[in-house]
């Protein structure tokens, strides 16, 4: 037979319980299921879980923070350092502006050197290839070409560095032959493209021309570009390629 469960017995239930909590437990293991029972440790143990997972959080929110001033700051120093480079650019540039020029400058001086000596001692340096050489005038060899060349061709001519005359010593009847000299400090690819274009001029005009490239020195580039070709070479009064040049002329 199964008893009601009336207000008055939950009141007298309350009441014992009031007065003997201890019995609490034990009511709830009987009242509740396992998985009732370890709710409460679940729950502590999840708001322990979120207090872990928030203070994380935090750390990883000021590490971000960190992060991002260190990378804030390490931007302003390649913006700074861009600023440097680019006026270190500009010196080198402006150096390098003023090194050539320098540059250009020494050659314009070391060929006006070389090229007062080849004028003024012809016989010392072309003695061994002509008979009596000397330094032709500019003035006397525009008035030949003018007969024979346009205005335009003349003055190509006429920058030719030097011209020297001579008879050839070593081919038979003795020939007269007309150098046509480039002179730079350092012989360059167009200092072989100018001689060519210009002894060329002279031999439309009618004269034997040989064309002559002299320095105190020569660049690779120019090297490669005088092999094969019938131009003397002189550098500071040493010569080769006479033989080519004159069975060319």
């Amino acid at each position: 037979m199964t008893m009601a469960f009336t207000v008055k017995d939950f009141a007298d239930l309350r009441r014992v319980l009031v007065t003997h909590p201890e019995w609490r437990v034990e009511l709830r293991q009987l009242v509740l299921t396992d998985d009732l029972l370890t709710l409460p440790a679940a729950m502590r143990e999840l708001a322990q879980a979120q207090a872990r997972t928030e203070q994380r959080v935090a750390e990883l929110a000021q590490a971000q923070a960190r992060t991002e001033a260190r990378l804030e700051a390490l931007v302003a120093r390649v913006d700074e350092l861009a600023q440097k480079i680019e006026l270190l650019i500009g010196e080198i540039r402006a150096l390098t502006g003023e090194m050539k020029w320098a540059k250009d400058r020494l050659g314009q001086l070391l060929g006006w050197r070389l090229e007062t000596r080849y004028h003024d001692k012809p016989s010392v340096f072309f003695g061994r290839w002509l008979r009596s050489p000397v330094a032709v005038p500019f003035e006397s060899l525009r008035e030949m070409l003018e007969a024979h060349l346009t205005e335009d061709e003349v003055e190509q001519v006429m920058r030719l560095d030097l011209v020297v005359r001579g008879h050839a010593r070593r081919i038979p009847e003795n020939p007269e032959v007309w150098l046509a000299l480039e002179i730079s400090g350092a012989i360059d690819p167009e200092d072989v493209e100018r001689v060519q274009e210009r002894t060329a001029l002279l031999r439309k005009a009618g004269l034997r021309a040989v064309a002559v490239v002299a320095g105190e020195g020569v660049i690779p580039s120019a090297t490669s570009r005088l092999e094969g070709l019938p131009i003397v070479l002189m550098l500071d009064g040493r010569s080769q390629g006479w033989e080519q040049a004159f069975a060319a002329a």
